[in-house]
């Protein structure tokens, strides 16, 4: 083969690493993000009706936290799976699991239907969504950043990070249509179509993956017999700093994020008397803005550099914590739009950089399962439990200074964390960067 051959097969492999990974976090995120949108707006009258307003609201959330608090279990099932036996595989494993998840809560019956069953099964199909993409996230990152150049790994690992604004845009848009064309059935039967078409997208989605290689990077791996394992007890033994300032440099990102595009929801239809439908459209258009912000944040912490970049998004988000309610409260519709924007570009400035900021820490031999884990761990502290602790702010308070004040709290610790976050990203090209060759050890895969 010639050289010309070669660089044309390797060029032609990594655009379809990228697409693969792309499509594969945006059907994901889609049906992770479908979930909250339905938390705030419709979980509480089905599957908890008969209860307080915000009572039922907490419960609906509630629900939505067992789906984060099971991503570190996804992560570490499946980065394990992942750096012992390749990416592509876990990757079409996870896509299926988050596929028939979403598909079942749209067939489930209601509480008034079924009972106490309703809202049990409902827990356990979020479970599933959550083990889902705790697993997706390392895998798709690294698929498509380890096909990258080392000079573009922020943008190369940004483009996977587009899932969000593209999920986000999707399951907003399946929901706004929905609630607009079957107007009053839409709590009856109306919510459930977005939740089953997510089986079509799996189907695309399951396309796309079949026809990407494994990464190169653990190609090395697996060549050069580095295979560990156990390779998320490694992960602990040898980079369990790198895994613990991965979780909480997230938690100026992760925590704002669920209340500027679930908690809004909720906040502004009961609090505010905004329009379900106007709050919906003003989410559409920030997510689509994302679609630009995201890649150009990655890009330029390829310039920049990845820490001056996150910490200038840190700064914003903390500065724009008290801003944000005061735009949504003139219940004014451009200055509503406009907060809902802002929260979003500040939220990319982190996001953009962000995978490459922590998968580049960890060495080739347990990156899914290091990176995999810090990332979703964060998932615990700051994405699940944000949007209960905004309620229950609020229900006690009845004041969003509490909730501005505690996003504040979180851009502090995301700060801390980042200064000590290790330097590490020389870890990236080395291919037996944790423990020795697995020949020696004995610890390879055969």
């Amino acid at each position: 083969m010639s050289t010309e051959t070669s660089v044309s097969l390797f060029r032609s492999q990594r655009r379809r690493a990228v697409v693969a990974s792309t499509v594969g976090t945006s059907i994901e995120w889609y049906d992770f993000f479908l979930y909250g949108t339905a938390a705030a707006l419709v979980f509480p009258q089905v599957f908890f009706p008969g209860q307080t307003p915000y009572a039922g609201v907490i419960a609906s959330f509630g629900t939505q936290f067992v789906g984060f608090a099971a991503r570190p279990i996804g992560a570490a099932i499946f980065g394990h799976y992942g750096d012992r036996i390749g990416r592509k595989a876990t990757l079409i494993i996870t896509l299926m699991i988050m596929g028939v998840g979403t598909a079942l809560i749209g067939v489930l019956p209601g509480y008034a239907s079924i009972g106490i069953a309703a809202p049990i099964l409902l827990t356990v199909l979020r479970l599933l969504q959550g083990i889902a993409v705790g697993g997706e996230w390392g895998g798709s990152v690294l698929l498509s950043m380890e096909w990258g150049s080392d000079r573009r790994r922020g943008l190369m690992a940004s483009w996977p990070q587009l899932g969000v604004p593209i999920g986000l845009l999707l399951s907003t848009a399946m929901v706004q249509l929905m609630s607009v064309t079957t107007g009053p059935d839409f709590l009856t039967w109306g919510w459930r179509v977005p939740f089953l078409a997510s089986l079509v997208l799996v189907g695309i989605g399951l396309y796309v993956r079949l026809r990407v290689l494994e990464s190169p990077a653990f190609t090395a791996v697996k060549e050069s017999q580095s295979v560990l394992r156990v390779p998320v007890l490694e992960a602990f033994r040898h980079q369990w700093r790198e895994i613990l300032t991965s979780a909480l440099v997230r938690m100026s990102e992760q925590a704002p994020f669920y209340l500027f595009v679930t908690f809004v929801l909720s906040y502004g239809t009961r609090e505010l008397g905004l329009s379900r439908t106007s709050l919906l459209t003003d989410t559409l258009i920030a997510a689509a803005i994302g679609l630009v912000s995201v890649p150009l944040f990655g890009y330029l912490s390829d310039l920049v550099g990845r820490r001056l970049m996150y910490g200038i998004g840190i700064v914003c988000t903390a500065l724009y914590a008290f801003p944000y309610f005061g735009l949504l409260h003139t219940r004014e519709a451009n200055l509503a739009l406009l907060a809902i924007i802002l929260s979003l570009i500040f939220h990319d400035m982190q996001y953009g950089p962000q995978a490459a900021l922590i998968a580049e820490s960890f060495g080739p031999n347990i990156r899914y399962s290091g990176a995999g884990i810090g990332y979703q761990l964060a998932s615990v502290v700051a994405g699940g439990p944000a949007p209960l602790i905004a309620a229950a702010i609020l229900e006690s308070t009845g004041s969003s200074t509490g909730i501005s004040l505690y996003i504040v709290g979180c851009c502090v610790v995301s700060f801390v964390a980042l200064l000590f976050m290790p330097r590490r990203g020389e870890a990236f090209q080395a291919p037996s960067v944790v423990g020795r060759p697995a020949r020696a050890t004995g610890s390879a895969v055969a």
